[in-house]
């Protein structure tokens, strides 16, 4: 078969490219080794969520009482918990079939890999292997969990995040290695639960690519739900032990031994970009990730990398974006579009962790802002003071904003508390149209809400606090 877009790879960049490039007139085909909607469809944006929703409403049985309800005893069907989990990223797979038929995009199952320029080879599950024509080929085959040298993901004793959410019992004990979303997204989930955890996290912070006020907040609120932390600190060995693990864990005052059911490795992720046929066609990486201009092409004309593959965060909604971008500058570009499109401002991508209370983010921390030479005004309005945090029970956590004292511009918001997620939008949508401090204080924000605690931080930044 010939077309003139081949994507590798449909999770949240692939798909979404794919899509759009029929919507442009391209014939479009997609290659799939597993599942349609990829990696963040069906073992991590969307399970991971459906996971957490359930540990938030088993939360809220145990407090139950604050609200003025009585319940009996609340008790966890471990079982259940996964099926449900499992049912919903199922049903949000079989609407990324639908889309492919809706917009007449061929799927074809196996593994794909770029066999010369303008040909990808699909090898399906028998070993059967054909070769298709495409002018364009996108790669978009995501990441897996790294793996450290004295750590390796066994399935049983040191567990990734796939086995963590599919495991067959619910464990009594839990270390988990690395304090970035994955690491505090399991451990809020299986410490709600009952499971004891323990964080180990090698930077002296955890969450430590989130702003320093964040982390402290967040450390101090998991410790206060029994939340082991140790910072500072790394995991040397892991050896089985009777039903369980035995873990040695390196600290600045000595090394310790650790017991426990299990060990979640959650020590980042590593670029699927073996076997695809970079080598043969001499596409440039770097650090594991594959080299690409603004627009996405690597530097062989006619192939494209986006997603976790490529450098920048690697983030669903910024894999999604990529694609856009990638395929309506190859429709511009051959005069089946009328918009070149704008690259993307890699400062502008919002970071959200679904740990409980929710973490979001977008721009300069406040030592990032400093070290590049701003004059700051930092203003922080806790949700205690906010009158719909305080209806809901849902008084942890703050934001924070940061702004450049000289101009008004708005470098930055980092914000924990609950459906922070949802408000962080707002703060992306103003730096993207360059909006100063005194547009979104004249921009009336409803009330009672969580997202006018946003409007009540910038009065903080300025002096001008009214609740507080």
């Amino acid at each position: 078969m010939a077309y003139d877009v081949i994507v590798i790879g449909s999770g949240p960049g692939g798909y979404v490219a794919a899509i759009r490039a029929s919507q442009l007139g391209f014939k479009t085909a997609v290659v799939e080794r597993e599942s349609l909607g990829g990696i963040c469809l069906n073992w991590g944006c969307i399970p991971t969520k459906a996971l957490l929703k359930t540990a938030q409403v088993f939360e809220y049985t145990q407090h139950s009482k604050d609200y003025g309800i009585t319940i009996g005893d609340a008790k966890v069907d471990f079982d259940a918990v996964i099926k449900r989990s499992r049912g919903v990223a199922d049903k949000m797979s079989r609407g990324v079939q639908f889309l492919m038929k809706k917009n007449k995009i061929d799927v074809l199952m196996g593994n794909g890999k770029v066999k010369s320029k303008g040909q990808v080879e699909v090898t399906d599950k028998d070993g059967k292997a054909t070769v298709h024509d495409a002018k364009h080929i996108i790669l978009a085959t995501g990441a897996r969990a790294r793996e450290l040298p004295n750590l390796k993901i066994d399935g049983k004793n040191v567990i990734g995040y796939r086995e963590a959410m599919t495991l067959p019992q619910q464990p009594k004990s839990m270390i988990v290695v690395g304090s970035g979303a994955i690491g505090v997204e399991f451990a809020y989930f299986y410490a709600t639960l009952g499971t004891k955890v323990t964080i180990v996290e090698f930077l002296p912070r955890i969450v430590p690519v989130e702003d320093e006020d964040i982390s402290k907040e967040l450390e101090k609120i998991y410790k206060k739900k029994g939340i082991e932390i140790m910072t500072n600190a790394s995991v040397e060995a892991v050896e089985a032990s009777g039903n369980g693990v035995k873990a040695k864990v390196k600290t600045q005052t000595g090394e310790i031994t650790l017991e426990a059911d299990v060990v979640l490795s959650a020590v980042g992720i590593a670029a699927n970009i073996e076997n695809i046929g970079l080598e043969g066609m001499g596409i440039k990486t770097d650090k594991g990730r594959v080299l690409v201009d603004k627009y996405y092409q690597t530097n062989i004309p006619g192939v494209y990398a986006i997603g976790d593959m490529v450098p920048g965060q690697a983030l669903a909604h910024v894999a999604s974006k990529e694609g856009i971008i990638c395929v309506e500058a190859i429709a511009y570009n051959e005069k089946k579009y009328a918009h070149k499109p704008e690259p993307i401002d890699y400062m502008n991508i919002p970071g959200c962790t679904y740990c409980a209370p929710e973490i979001a983010s977008v721009g300069y921390t406040e030592k990032a802002a400093k070290e590049a030479g701003y004059e700051v005004k930092v203003g922080k309005f806790p949700f205690s003071a906010s009158g719909k945090a305080s209806a809901a029970g849902a008084t942890e956590g703050f934001v924070k904003v940061i702004f450049d004292a000289k101009y008004g511009e708005w470098l930055g918001t980092h914000m924990i508390g609950a459906n922070v997620t949802e408000i962080i939008a707002e703060t992306v949508v103003a730096r993207k149209l360059e909006t100063t401090y005194q547009e979104v204080l004249d921009s009336i924000h409803p009330h009672p809400t969580m997202s006018e605690s946003v409007k009540d931080a910038i009065e903080v930044a300025y002096g001008e606090a009214i609740h507080l």
